[in-house]
């Protein structure tokens, strides 16, 4: 009978994919990894799970008491279970994404003593440790899924933004270019942002019009 139980013996881990958007471009929150097995490559946000807590009290820990980050939009995206994903144990891996503003994040975020962290380009991901590689780009893919919606833009974007701006997020999460005139068409016809009266300075000293998305924005498919 023990032999029978040992064969079912695992851990279980939460990662947490976390995305925002600064100066137009899409980034994922990675840390170093401070120890062996793979020391000094960035892995993802992670925690291995107690017996004494639930997957979402375990994934809070990582948010909310390692990276100071509270009031992230999170969803579950995948499971990863491979054999091989952890070099000393059997570890089954559940991933999520979360969604924050840039702004917040850097502010939260200040001073975490004995963690190294860094925002990287999705276009740009460095060598990672693990299967955290395959794991972020499992999240960048349900991101296109999610990230066409209206309410999930809100998240990346709860303040002023110019339109060019939350374009070239639109398109290097779709991998496409979008045409412009048509892309401010819908965003201004379809009611889902407003004029703040405000500009910026834009390249070449041009001022952009500031937008910000409704108080009550409808969901709705952009894409």
């Amino acid at each position: 009978m023990g032999n029978d139980i040992e064969q079912y013996k695992m851990i279980l881990e939460t990662l947490v994919s976390i995305f925002t958007v600064e100066k137009g471009v899409l980034k994922v929150l990675l840390m170093k990894k401070p120890n062996n097995p793979y020391k000094g490559y960035w892995i993802l946000p992670s925690s291995i799970l107690s017996n004494d807590e639930t997957i979402l009290e375990n994934l809070e820990k990582v948010t909310e008491g390692k990276l100071k980050l509270t009031g992230m939009y999170m969803e579950q995206n995948c499971i990863f279970s491979n054999l091989d994903r952890d070099p000393d144990e059997r570890v089954i891996g559940v991933s999520y994404v979360g969604l924050i503003d840039y702004v917040s994040a850097t502010l939260k975020m200040e001073n975490i003593p004995g963690v190294e962290l860094e925002w990287f380009n999705i276009n740009d991901i460095p060598k990672m440790g693990y299967d955290h590689e395959e794991i972020v780009k499992s999240a960048i893919i349900y991101l296109r899924k999610i990230l066409v919606n209206s309410k999930m833009l809100k998240n990346l974007f709860p303040s002023d933004f110019t339109l060019p701006e939350i374009q070239k997020v639109c398109e290097q999460i779709l991998g496409c270019k979008l045409d412009r005139r048509n892309f401010r068409k819908k965003f201004i016809n379809l009611g889902l942002v407003v004029d703040t009266g405000y500009k910026n300075e834009g390249k070449n000293g041009r001022p952009g019009k500031l937008y910000r998305f409704t108080d009550e924005i409808k969901e709705r498919d952009l894409f």
